[in-house]
């Protein structure tokens, strides 16, 4: 279609928008897409004496061209300031060790990792037993409305994951659902649901989560653990004049952390390694927000 000419149907209309909010934030060209194509269907049927051409020209004209509205969403999610600044810092502030202290993404991914245990045994554990029930059903009448109403709850959690996702890890996911028409048919609404990808990958999501959950608290717990143990250890250890750290297996490193400088150069170390985990937090965490952003937002 030639870029000067408008869109004569719903599908031109969103394929329009969806190439004018190129390199856009996913989730916010989600929500544009399910905002313009509810708009746009509710017009279609709220004139049902005119063609589908008819009614996509008097829209345009008043809603505006995919191109107008793509600006206002970008000016729209602009203006809106979240939790984690948006503008970028200078290179060469951004890439020193200690700055990651003061990034918000740093503890939003903290929290996730600690959070993703409970959520992961929760998915999992919701998945297969959604799993493993629809099969057992799916030889009885409820089978049928039992397996749909399981892939409705997959979608919910879904949507709900990304809204943590979001709001710990800072990357822009969708804050509504899918649109639907408002005529659709039930059936229809099935179909489509049963034929989107996304419903697919948000439960290979839920499932990857146990595994994915153990691995980040692990990580987050030892990360936090170790080095406020080495770290006050050490103080503790100056403090009182006596140390308390063990390593009789290593003669020349005990006698070592027997002295002033060897106390003081392990608790370097230790802070040394809570930096460190900061920083793995933060990596794990951007990570994290790729891989939700790919199996969770539908386009």
């Amino acid at each position: 279609m030639s870029p000067d000419r408008q869109p004569e149907t719903v599908r031109g209309y969103l394929d329009r928008l969806r190439e004018a909010l190129k390199g856009a934030p996913h989730g916010l060209i989600a929500d544009a897409l399910a905002d313009c194509e509810d708009h746009l269907n509710n017009e279609i049927s709220q004139n049902p004496n005119l063609s589908e051409r008819e009614v996509m020209a008097s829209v345009v004209n008043t809603y505006g061209t995919p191109a107008e509205i793509a600006e206002e969403y970008r000016d729209m999610e602009a203006a809106i300031a979240g939790p984690f600044p948006k503008a970028e810092q200078p290179r060469e502030r951004r890439n020193r060790f200690f700055n990651v202290v003061g990034d918000p993404r740093t503890y939003g991914a903290l929290l996730y990792m600690l959070l993703s245990l409970a959520t992961g045994i929760f998915y999992f554990t919701w998945a297969i037993t959604g799993i493993a029930l629809t099969v057992g059903f799916a030889i009885l009448v409820i089978g049928i409305p039992f397996a749909l109403l399981f892939v409705a709850s997959v979608r919910l959690l879904g949507h709900i994951e990304g809204r943590l996702v979001e709001g710990l890890l800072g990357v822009r996911m969708p804050r509504r659902l899918p649109a639907s028409t408002a005529d659709e048919t039930l059936f229809s609404r099935i179909r489509d649901a049963l034929l989107d990808a996304r419903t697919w990958s948000s439960l290979l999501y839920l499932l990857l989560m146990l595994p994915l959950g153990i691995i980040y608290f692990v990580i987050a717990i030892v990360g936090i653990a170790v080095p406020l143990s080495v770290t006050g250890a050490s103080i503790w250890s100056l403090l009182t004049n006596e140390s308390h750290i063990q390593m009789d297996d290593v003669p020349w490193l005990q006698h070592l952390l027997s002295t002033a400088p060897g106390l003081f150069l392990l608790a370097l170390l230790g802070i040394l390694l809570f930096f460190l985990t900061l920083h793995v937090a933060r990596g794990i965490g951007w990570m994290h927000a790729r891989f939700a952003e790919l199996l969770l937002v539908r386009l």
